[in-house]
């Protein structure tokens, strides 16, 4: 908003200094201060409020060291993480950019969907929360609007030069001399010629069926990072740290595929108008941190499934408007891990009880952070450990900038 009210005085009254909001990047820390602010001076009332309205965490005892300590901890802290993410974002950014629109209306959407499970929990006094059929479909409903989003709107458009065979092969010079197009092209990591077409995934499939191949590659991927980053969420700092690296990371490629000069320099996919998902990633990554202040080791809130479904969903949404959704099995590696621990151990469970009559388990406990709990780690030493992968699966998958 404050983008166009400044847009219009300097075009109007060629206001002092009014000029600043063309620039992405000023915006953008602007977003992230803002967000900063909101999480952390506004964060404390949350927490106030919550503990007056005794709206705290019921704790099942599974014998982990500290864990009892944490009981009645306040918890839907996750809803000043999504007024940090909205607020800036409404602010700063070009509200009419399809981009910003289906990131607004995931993290709204996601929001309800992890508010309701811990309304049912904390209100209604049900452990099990929202039933997870019902959280699979909000997925999947949250899914459906993205791929079709993406895959039918005008707006979503890629740069292809006339004539050209590769979406980026003029030289720099010439940068500006392209033609936008449709495409359901995304980027393989690793590859030089690195472009990779979902029309293509099935072979002989008919050009009108390919869109729910698409659909469906949304929907999977979009569930899956939210329910990963929904486990993830299970010691003091994991989810909320991690989640502000991989947004950090998201937000530099967001910015490079926005950019005609850089994205033809890096020879990436050149994206228009995703620069402004820049905006988002800023204050997305000021939520995560300013949420650190009071959810850091020992934590003061929980962000409950309110903010935990909202990051991993949001983080997958991101990954397809910048088209690096084949690269989320490295950048979000640990709630990747976080996820296969806990099926490996379920599954092996259910096998050995079969076969041998009871069930035998690979992991002390799962997910994976809690056995290393077990196994006489400090839960501050976990997430500090977990973040130094995190940010060192960042830094490699930043390097498939150049490693084709």
């Amino acid at each position: 908003m404050l983008y166009y009210l400044f847009d219009y005085l300097d075009k109007r009254f060629d206001f002092v200094g009014a000029g600043v909001f063309q620039y992405i990047s000023f915006r953008a820390g602007m977003a992230v201060i803002i967000s900063l602010i909101i999480a952390i001076v506004f964060g404390k009332n949350l927490i106030n409020l919550l503990r007056r309205l005794q709206i705290g965490e019921s704790i099942r005892d599974l014998g982990l060291e500290g864990q009892l300590s944490k009981k009645g901890t306040p918890t839907m802290g996750g809803i000043i993480m999504i007024a940090a993410i909205l607020i800036p974002t409404i602010l700063f950014a070009k509200i009419n950019n399809i981009y910003i629109i289906l990131l607004i209306v995931s993290t709204v959407w996601l929001g309800l969907i992890g508010f309701l499970d811990d309304y049912i929990k904390v209100f209604m006094k049900n452990k099990e929360g929202l039933h997870g059929r019902f959280k699979v479909v909000g997925q999947v409903g949250l899914g459906l609007i993205v791929g079709l989003t993406l895959y039918f709107n005008d707006d979503v458009v890629i740069r292809q030069y006339p004539g050209a065979e590769t979406t980026n092969s003029q030289p720099v010079e010439d940068v500006r001399n392209y033609i936008e197009i449709k495409s359901t092209s995304t980027t393989v990591p690793f590859f030089k010629n690195n472009e990779f077409d979902y029309n293509n995934l099935i072979p002989y499939l008919p050009d009108e069926y390919t869109w729910i191949v698409y659909v469906l590659v949304v929907i999977f991927i979009i569930t899956a990072v939210s329910n990963g980053a929904n486990i993830t969420d299970g010691i003091d700092g994991l989810a909320a740290g991690t989640s502000a690296i991989i947004g950090f990371t998201l937000g530099l490629f967001a910015y490079l595929s926005g950019n005609a000069i850089f994205a033809d320099y890096l020879n990436i996919m050149y994206i228009p108008n995703s620069g402004e998902l820049m905006i988002f990633c800023a204050a997305f990554v000021g939520a995560c941190i300013g949420f650190l202040w009071y959810n850091s080791f020992p934590a003061q809130v929980f962000m409950g499934d309110t903010g935990s479904l909202t990051l991993g969903g949001v983080i997958a949404v991101l990954a397809f408007t910048v088209r690096k959704e084949l690269m989320i099995p490295v950048l979000c590696g640990i709630f990747l891990v976080e996820n296969i621990s806990v099926i490996i151990q379920v599954y092996y469970f259910k096998y050995t009880r079969l076969k041998y009559g009871e069930g035998r388990r690979i992991f002390k406990m799962a997910p994976l952070h809690h056995h290393y709990q077990k196994s006489g780690y400090h839960e501050a030493k976990i997430v500090t450990r977990f973040w130094i992968l995190g940010i060192l699966l960042a830094i490699f998958c930043l390097a498939t900038l150049k490693l084709r």
